[in-house]
């Protein structure tokens, strides 16, 4: 039996929602029906964090934190969850955060403070130490125009020293103890948006419903409202289905659930493919990888994707579920621009990526900027080599076409030859006339071929403990 509204917390207010329209973006929910305005808009698409609002969610009897763009987050997929904003986190007297950030003259114009102090305030709860390295990575999802980082910086690196403002949590684990976690149907305007527990379910409805919006993150299909100004018919939120949130380890491969956050993934792959990982803070932001997915981002279908040359030179399969279940080699799955074979009726269920532990696996991204920005080229390299010779290769490109592509040619002119100058030399001759990249305003059709043969050179170059400046 399913329910017609939500429930969550706002702050530590439990609200019920079921009549708003199923296109409403918590950003526009708090500024237009709470008056909260701390939230602000600076780019409705997931870019600025100026919209910066923080999540927590009941796992395990504890309240896990995450920061989220609330500019392209659908109000209605926080059933169950607490929604933190910046006019909360001050109790009494000023949150550390925002007093580290006033000592440290942080802040200037002040439009973008507030995600900022969100950011901060989720590297607060997690209890992230504040290196450079966590800084940069928590901060990557925030711009300011006005002071430059340095002063932002220094706010985080003291905030700690502040006296804690305690808050009683107990409260709010009761709360959301008491929400339940059944399938809801909302209808409004000849829409409907729906949330199911489990794959049965969501297979049911999905299955009898016509002009269906699959949605996790929604760093993709949240612009289509944002941007375009659609109005979308018959949203079915997977973020919550426990059959599509997991992570196991079977048989030397990774079977990860399609609706599984990028963070939640991250630790395993530091372990398995470190380069794949790291990768991934280039992908988005921490605001962005805490709601994102594989599934979406294979679902999607972009050519630039990031994630997608990596899974395709890893030889990635991926499950699709409709009336009948069926695996397929990520190699054939794309057919054109954002043209795919999974059917109108069909969801990708898991992805299911080899471990390799013999062989080297690079990931290349090649931009303008190195946070928040859609690569120019993507070079994936999936190589086995023994005692110098090429035993197994794929060469995965992104961002040169309408889908993304295998240097088919170049591999097999590789393959069981020396790793040398050479041979490296002679397949970027291959490259140039296997690929014929597009032109556009990222980068021209020659750049493009030029960057394509130089990643080759420096797989062969990093290979050979020599020095490179790219990324």
């Amino acid at each position: 039996m399913s329910r017609a509204h939500i429930d969550f917390l706002l702050n530590e207010e439990k609200i019920s929602i079921k009549d708003l329209d199923t296109n409403t973006t918590v950003l526009n929910y708090l500024r237009n029906n709470h008056e909260l305005t701390g939230t602000k808009e600076g780019c409705a698409s997931g870019d600025c964090g100026a919209c910066t609002a923080v999540v927590g969610e009941l796992k395990e009897n504890k309240i896990s934190y995450k920061s989220i763009n609330t500019c392209i987050t659908f109000l209605y997929s926080l059933h169950g969850k607490q929604l933190i904003t910046v006019e909360h986190i001050q109790k009494n007297k000023l949150h550390p955060v925002q007093q580290s950030m006033i000592d440290s003259d942080g802040s200037q114009c002040g439009f973008c403070t507030p995600g900022i102090i969100m950011s901060m305030y989720n590297m607060y709860e997690n209890k992230i130490k504040p290196t450079e390295e966590n800084i940069d990575k928590f901060l990557s999802g925030n711009l300011c125009r006005c002071t430059g980082y340095l002063p932002i910086k220094n706010a985080i690196k003291n905030m700690y020293s502040y006296k804690s403002n305690k808050f009683s949590k107990s409260k709010v684990i009761r709360l959301l103890k008491s929400i339940k976690k059944t399938d809801i149907v909302i209808k409004k305007n000849n829409s409907k948006f729906f949330i199911h527990y489990n794959l049965n379910s969501l297979i049911k409805d999905y299955q009898k419903t016509s002009n269906a919006h699959l949605l996790v993150g929604g760093t993709d299909l949240a612009l289509e409202v944002t941007k375009k100004r659609k109005d979308l018919k018959n949203i079915f939120y997977l973020g919550s289905n426990k059959d599509l949130n997991y992570i196991k380890n079977k048989n030397n491969n990774l079977h990860i659930g399609s609706a599984t956050p990028i963070n939640d993934i991250l630790p395993i792959l530091e372990n398995i493919y470190p380069t794949f990982a790291k990768m991934f803070e280039r992908y988005g932001s921490e605001q962005i990888r805490n709601t994102a997915s594989l599934g979406g981002n294979i679902g999607s279908a972009s050519p630039i994707g990031d994630s997608l040359p990596v899974l395709i030179a890893l030889n990635s399969k991926i499950v699709i579920q409709g009336k009948v279940k069926k695996t397929l080699l990520l190699d054939n799955y794309f057919l054109s621009y954002r043209k795919t074979k999974l059917k109108p009726n069909e969801i990708i269920k898991e992805i299911i990526i080899p471990i390799y532990k013999k062989n080297i696996l690079k990931c290349y991204k090649i931009s303008k900027r190195i946070d928040d920005d859609i690569s120019s080229v993507f070079m994936a390299i999936n190589a086995r080599i023994e005692k110098n010779i090429i035993k197994e290769i794929k060469i995965v490109c992104g961002g040169l076409a309408e889908t993304p592509k295998i240097a088919e040619k170049a591999q097999k002119f590789l393959l069981n030859k020396i790793f040398n100058e050479e041979n490296i030399n002679e397949a970027k001759k291959i490259i140039k006339k296997e690929f014929d990249p597009i032109d556009d305003m990222r980068a021209s059709k020659n750049y493009r071929t030029k960057i394509s043969q130089n990643l080759l050179e420096r797989f062969l170059n990093e290979n050979n403990n020599i020095k490179s400046t790219l990324y």
